[in-house]
């Protein structure tokens, strides 16, 4: 049975129970006051809990009900911006700790998982592919680069033909193996992590949407119904932040991408697919992620829109994307359809933030979300305590405004990804 006042997806359908958090009413004190109960907000939580700090957690929805609870479930290391082009941005030191903190990201969500007994199928390997074969010399190099520059080795080539053999198809081309990445059920690792959050003492509002709030001396957090005031504020919202903070509103924008679920596949069709069980993802602008679940369904994730409104029949937008590479899934019948919606940045980087001494944002993962914004949180738990070190390298990376704020992002995001499904299809 579905968790109730969840949208509908494979994954509410799947989830362990919960407990139930009451609306927030009244005046509450606490050290720190979170917005949002996704993994930044959580996981900020956990950490904070875990150093003494009283925490309260004000979420709209659910725990877990926006991306956390509805994305593709992959945990992987890397960034969407080039190491090469890091430097740049920020010295080869800044660079090599960007990267070193993305594979403590996933080491992070590995330790929490085990130290917590969460239970989310945690399975080993993320695949890149090609998704053209003039794409294959990148794969070679990414490889080449992470093993000769950045030292790391769990990490391998996939030929052409291996990944063809991996995968059933000739549409994939050459790829890179991420041996130490993983994948899971994204909801119950969210869930798994807001009992670990309550075990450790931090109170969770749900139902309890913010219609405003202030740092300062006199900081509080207002819902309709409440108020929390507290000595810090974290801001955990990512792209259901609307127009809470018209200051870090225009450093992203928000995005709905939309995944099926297949009926449960037979073992062989399932090896034939995707032999070694893995995630992938391709290299497409507008890419294609997909993997297995628990119980052999195909869940593939394609497409996205830049409204207000999700796709009317999810499944059938969503197919279209899967028939293109697994024709022979034509029959196969779609049990679930669902969308979500993340922030991105306009470099697709991790937009990390000190607004004010005591209120703190992270947001803008851009697709990274499990791994990242897990060690977000946990960053500005550090940064909040005075170990700050790690939180400003990546404050440091400059997250550029898109042009004409939140009033032209849409229709410029608009333009731009439309020019990058043309360049898709073409090159």
């Amino acid at each position: 049975m579905a968790l109730q006042g969840y949208e509908s997806s494979y994954y509410a359908s799947t989830a362990n129970n919960k407990a139930d958090f009451a609306t927030l009413q009244g005046e509450v004190h606490s050290d720190v006051c979170i917005i949002g109960a996704g993994y930044t907000g959580l996981s900020a939580a956990l950490h904070l809990a875990q150093k003494g700090y009283s925490v309260s957690i004000v979420e709209a929805k659910k725990v877990g009900w926006g991306a956390s609870g509805r994305n593709g479930g992959q945990v992987s290391m890397d960034h969407n911006m080039d190491h090469s082009e890091l430097v740049k941005k920020v010295g080869v030191d800044g660079a090599n700790a960007l990267w070193d903190m993305s594979v403590e990201s996933v080491d992070l969500v590995k330790d929490l998982i085990k130290v917590h007994n969460i239970d989310c199928d945690l399975k080993p390997g993320v695949l890149h592919v090609a998704a053209k074969r003039g794409h294959n010399q990148h794969m070679l190099d990414s490889v080449k680069y992470k093993k000769e520059v950045l030292n790391y080795d769990a990490i391998r080539h996939v030929s052409e033909e291996e990944v063809q053999a991996m995968l059933g198809t000739d549409k994939y081309f050459a790829g890179e193996l991420l041996t130490d990445a993983a994948h899971l059920h994204p909801l119950n690792y969210a869930l798994g992590l807001a009992a670990a959050c309550v075990k450790a003492g931090v109170t969770i509002y749900e139902d309890s949407r913010v219609i405003d709030y202030n740092g300062g001396s006199d900081a509080k957090v207002q819902t309709q119904l409440g108020v929390v005031k507290a000595k810090y504020v974290l801001l955990a919202c990512n792209g259901y932040l609307d127009k809470l903070e018209p200051k870090i509103a225009k450093k992203i924008m928000p995005i709905n991408c939309f995944v099926l679920a297949t009926e449960p596949l037979s073992e062989e069709l399932c090896r034939k697919i995707n032999r070694d069980d893995v995630a992938v993802a391709d290299s497409r602008s507008v890419i294609n992620y997909f993997r297995l679940s628990a119980d052999n369904r195909l869940l593939w994730g394609g497409g996205e829109n830049y409204s207000n409104k999700f796709p009317t029949d999810i499944g059938g937008f969503v197919k279209k994307y899967l028939l293109q590479y697994y024709p022979e899934l034509k029959e196969v019948k779609i049990d679930h359809g669902w969308g979500g919606t993340l922030a991105i940045t306009m470099n697709r980087m991790p937009y990390f933030d000190r607004l004010e001494e005591n209120v703190f944002v992270a947001q803008g993962y851009s697709g990274h979300g499990v791994a990242l914004a897990t060690l977000g949180g946990k960053l500005m738990a550090e940064a909040l305590s005075g170990s700050a070190e790690k939180f400003d390298i990546f404050s440091s990376v400059p997250t550029p405004t898109f042009p004409g704020g939140t009033l032209l992002r849409r229709p410029g995001m608009v333009a731009g990804m439309l020019y990058y499904a043309l360049r898709d299809r073409l090159f």
